[in-house]
Order: C-alpha cells, then sequence, then structure tokens
C-alpha cells in the first residue's frame, strides 16, 4: 500500500518512503520507469553511485531510500561551497561517462545538477535518471552548463539560488573533462522540447546558452 504523503514531488513524479530503506516514485502521468530502472541496474552494477532498484511496476519504481541533503541544500547551509559543487558535479560526470555503454557510446545523465546529487554518508549519488539515454558526452556536459545558467538567469528560484546556480556554473566549468560549447546548440533545442519547463525557463534559454559561451571562455580560456 502507497502511503498517502508524498516525501517529495518533482514536476512530474511524487516520492513516497515504504519504509526506512526503500522509497517508491510515481509517474503522474502513468509513464513506466522499466528504462530509467533499466540504466541505474546497469550503472550500479559497474560501481557507479546511484539508488538500487527493488523492482518495477506500472507506474511505480521501487528503490533505495537515500539518507542526507541533496548538493543544492549543502550549498543553501554553507556546507559545500561552489568550487566543491562544481567538483563533485565534473567529477560524477566524468564516471558516468567512463562507464561501458550497451551501445558503445557514452551514457548521458542529461540531468545532472546539484539537485539531482544526495550527499550522502558514503559519497555523493546521483538520482533521477528519467532523460539518461547514450550519445556523445559533451551533450551532457552542455546540458548541466545549460540547466545551471538557466537558473541563474530565469528568476523562478528565490535568493541566494540564483547566485549559487552562477557560482556552480564556474565551479562545474573549472573541473569538467569535457566541452560545454561544442555540442551546446543541441542541448538548447532539448531543454526547449522538454515540457516541464517553466515559461521564465524557456524565455532564458538564448541568454543561458549565451552565458555558457561567456562562463566557458573566461574559465577556460586555453581550451
Amino acid at each position: 500500500m502507497t502511503p498517502q504523503t508524498p516525501l517529495a514531488s518533482g514536476r512530474d513524479a511524487d516520492v513516497f518512503a515504504l519504509d526506512g530503506d526503500r522509497v517508491l516514485r510515481r509517474n503522474r502521468d502513468g509513464r513506466s520507469p522499466a528504462a530509467e530502472a533499466a540504466v541505474m541496474a546497469h550503472v550500479t552494477g559497474h560501481g557507479f553511485p546511484a539508488p538500487r532498484v527493488h523492482a518495477v511496476d506500472g507506474a511505480d519504481l521501487v528503490m533505495d531510500r537515500l539518507h542526507g541533503p541533496t548538493l543544492l541544500g549543502a550549498m543553501l547551509t554553507g556546507g559545500v561551497d561552489a568550487a566543491e559543487a562544481g567538483r563533485v558535479t565534473a567529477g560524477l560526470q566524468d564516471r558516468l561517462h567512463a562507464l561501458p555503454a550497451p551501445g558503445g557510446g557514452a551514457l548521458l545523465h542529461l540531468d545532472l545538477h546539484p539537485d539531482n546529487i544526495v550527499m550522502t554518508a558514503a559519497g555523493p549519488v546521483l538520482i533521477d535518471w528519467t532523460n539518461a539515454r547514450e550519445g556523445e558526452a559533451d551533450l551532457d556536459v552542455a546540458m548541466t552548463a545549460l540547466i545551471l545558467a538557466q537558473v541563474s538567469l530565469a528568476g523562478v528560484f528565490p535568493p541566494p539560488v540564483p547566485a549559487l546556480a552562477a557560482a556552480g556554473l564556474d565551479g562545474f566549468l573549472a573541473h569538467t573533462g569535457g566541452d560545454p560549447v561544442r555540442l551546446l546548440d543541441g542541448a538548447v533545442g532539448l531543454r526547449a522540447d522538454d515540457p516541464n519547463l517553466a515559461p521564465q525557463e524557456e524565455a532564458v534559454l538564448a541568454g543561458a546558452a549565451d552565458r555558457v559561451r561567456e562562463r566557458a571562455a573566461a574559465v577556460r580560456p586555453a581550451d
């Protein structure tokens, strides 16, 4: 039986605590999370820090319950600064891209940002694999940079989140092993097609892409 009160709610799913070790995430549109669960099982099978999948049933995904703040939460309390947040974000992404992928390309998360990283006692764990797929690693790098730039510009989030996103963008750009600009136009196209994007976020897409190019040139002048 599903608990009545969500532990957390995202743009298209709700998460319920089943017990101290497991949560149930339910897609509101009834979509099956089977493909997402398969990616999660693949990466955890190769030692990557993601929640372990217990079961998939219809629109429900049962997985490990993680304990700890998100990386964004740790930034908000001052426990992690922007440089460290950038290092953690880029480090997880580089590890993901180094994993073997079934199709021979790189595994992309395509929603990798500080609010999708949980800082557990065992280390950072990457959550929300809904958009994951195979492709070119630089598309994932560009997407993370674009999301951070959007958050810094859109006016959707209360202070100090926009300022933290701006500082986190510089931290990420300083530490990523990929090219945040090469496939940036592709990342913009994917974000524009995201039905969960708020109008304010969509309105600043072009400006966010310009911000990524500007900060990449400033932070990574040798690239």
